[in-house]
């Protein structure tokens, strides 16, 4: 038989490999290469999109860019006439991706999962365009199943190989209990691609066991497999961990302008062009061009990494909002003076009261162990003057204003 490749034209050839160029670019694996590649000619010589899944337990709905790295990637195969398939995990959700997780995970609720996914949806569709996705739940299918179905699915996979997994391993090992449930996991996951027939399924690195499942489960039930395209974990701001809202190392996509911009410009030099890739939607001349002149001094880091806030803040609020974000940081941060608008809060405490509990209760750190650190790192400001000792004494009046950080400031009315 004649290799698809081969089937094409010249002009059919240039655009998978234009396509190919796009589906590459800051993936971290493919697995296999040649499939994808294979499955893009046969999408242009049949005239027949693709359909490219990416399942969703919806237990935290708060979408960061760290979920966009994903998102984005969808967006491509999108933009190129591919059918997007959205699965959300209504079953599954109620037992818990075990993945990196050293207890069994809380089970949602119906009612949790439906809000949650709701939530995801409204957010999604700043990336992707919603009307043109394809929404499954897939209790549709696994709460059909019976237990014979159940027992037969089991059949196909051996303990040997589930045991691969390194949270499992790593909970064996450690005396950890691991219930049986949880096996079932990427069990319906890969039932999931039987089911929708999927070409191409997307998830992060961690996810990598998960998806490798839906090629094992296809082949079993004599489907075409699907490729597996993983895509790298997104240091957060912190420069160290995943990016996490647990971690308080985030940016979320429904955050305000001159606080996402804010902390984009906190993202560390190391990771600027990573973030580029990743989350922005710059083309990739785009992207190799502020690389290699931050490389050779031609644009300064502080530069780009002002083009990659502004960037960020454009493509969830506009043109307008990232203008006014990035003033608003050059006037406040670079410049030094006060934000025009401060949050107001209106004072009915005591007259004095210790700049650590002060900073507590008026909620600008969580805890009295962060605010003493902030002290401690020159972080603190009283009517624009630096905190030094972490035992000073405030005296409330009118209009004090206090500054934690860079970006967090809060003006006293006396009630």
């Amino acid at each position: 038989m004649i290799p698809v490749i081969e089937q094409l034209t010249e002009k059919q050839r240039n655009e998978v490999k234009r396509q190919m160029e796009i589906y590459k670019q800051g993936v971290q694996d493919i697995i296999p290469t040649e499939e994808l590649e294979t499955k893009v000619a046969k999408s242009i010589l049949e005239n027949r999109p693709l359909k490219i899944k990416l399942g969703l337990d919806p237990s935290a709905p708060d979408v960061h860019l760290g979920h966009t790295v994903v998102l984005n990637k969808l967006r491509q195969f999108q933009k190129n006439g591919h059918v997007i398939q959205l699965i959300i995990g209504d079953f599954t959700g109620k037992i818990g991706d075990p993945t990196g997780k050293s207890v069994a995970r809380k089970q949602l609720t119906t009612e949790e999962v439906e809000h949650n996914a709701k939530t995801y949806f409204e957010q999604f569709g700043k990336i992707i365009d919603m009307e043109k996705v394809e929404l499954h739940y897939n209790s549709k299918w696994l709460s059909k199943l019976n237990f014979e179905d159940v027992i037969n699915l089991a059949g196909k996979i051996t303990v040997a190989r589930l045991l691969e997994r390194d949270d499992f391993d790593e909970r064996i090992s450690t005396g950890k209990p691991i219930s049986l449930h949880e096996f079932f996991y990427p069990l319906m996951q890969g039932y999931d691609s039987v089911m929708l027939e999927c070409d191409i399924e997307l998830g992060g690195t961690d996810q990598h066991f998960n998806i490798l499942m839906g090629r094992h489960y296809q082949e079993k039930f004599g489907k075409e497999k699907q490729v597996a395209m993983l895509m790298p974990l997104l240091e957060g701001l912190d420069g160290v961990e995943k990016m996490s809202k647990s971690k308080r190392n985030y940016i979320g996509i429904d955050e305000a302008p001159n606080e996402m911009y804010g902390k984009s410009m906190s993202i560390p030099d190391t990771l600027m062009i990573k973030y580029f890739e990743l989350v922005t939607d710059l083309k990739k001349e785009e992207i190799d061009t502020i690389k290699t002149d931050v490389a050779t001094g031609k644009l300064h880091p502080r530069d780009a990494k002002m083009l990659l806030a502004r960037t960020i803040v454009h493509m969830y609020h506009g043109e307008n909002a990232a203008s006014a974000a990035e003033q608003n940081f050059i006037t406040v941060f670079q410049q030094g003076t006060l934000p025009d608008e401060i949050p107001v809060v209106i004072w009915t405490g005591a007259d004095k009261i210790s700049v650590i509990d002060l900073i507590v209760e008026l909620k600008l750190l969580s805890s009295k162990s962060e605010a003493r650190r902030m002290v401690a790192n020159h972080g603190v400001k009283i009517n624009r003057v630096k905190v030094e000792d972490s035992t000073l004494i405030v005296a409330i009046s009118d209009d004090l204003i206090v500054q934690v950080g860079k970006r967090k400031f809060v003006q006293i009315k006396r009630g």
